[in-house]
């Protein structure tokens, strides 16, 4: 049995599932209202209320806020933080580089299905897209004016916790689906 297999356990119970979902959701929303940055708050919130570790994968997220450095035109940093996690879970390892079971098709496939979520809902899993859908209008964030009125419109206080939330109900979903819960 491969060393992915073993790292996974079957997680069918649906009132469970629902509640580990609920429990990403709040800690997504109550994060990124509190800390701030939409990629650590939503890796932050999937490790927490499914006890995983991985300082190297929050660590990583640090710049992918507000479309990667708060520069919009990039990701939303809770769709590249669950890509990361899908990865950090089931990815190639370097010491399979040849992939020979073809691992990485695997997690491909589960990186379009979280995708499609997105698009489903937000159209695109650009930041600057996300903003026209929840805000009517993008903000650059990187400029301090605009930051504050990103603010002054609810950035941090629903819109993008929601968006943040959101995401980790649906990672949270997704990996239960696939027994990626340990």
């Amino acid at each position: 049995m491969s060393e992915v297999k073993t790292r996974l356990k079957k997680t069918k119970d649906k009132e469970e599932v629902q509640a580990l979902g609920e429990k990403a959701y709040n800690l997504g929303k109550r994060y990124e209202k509190t800390y701030k940055g939409c990629g650590q708050c939503f890796v932050g919130a999937v490790q927490d209320a499914l006890n995983l570790k991985g300082d190297e994968v929050f660590k990583a997220t640090t710049a992918f806020a507000g479309g990667i450095g708060l520069m919009g035109d990039g990701s939303c940093g809770a769709y590249v933080g669950g890509i990361l996690i899908l990865g950090d879970r089931i990815g190639r390892e370097k010491s399979d580089f040849v992939d020979a079971p073809g691992v990485r098709f695997k997690t491909y496939a589960l990186a379009k299905r979280y995708h499609d979520r997105f698009i489903e809902k937000y159209g695109s899993v650009t930041c600057r897209d996300i903003h026209m859908k929840i805000f009517g209008r993008p903000y650059f964030l990187n400029d301090k004016e605009e930051f504050m009125r990103f603010e002054q419109a609810g950035g941090h206080e629903d819109k993008c916790p929601e968006v943040v939330g959101t995401a980790a109900r649906w990672l949270v979903e997704l990996m239960a689906e696939e027994d990626l819960i340990e």
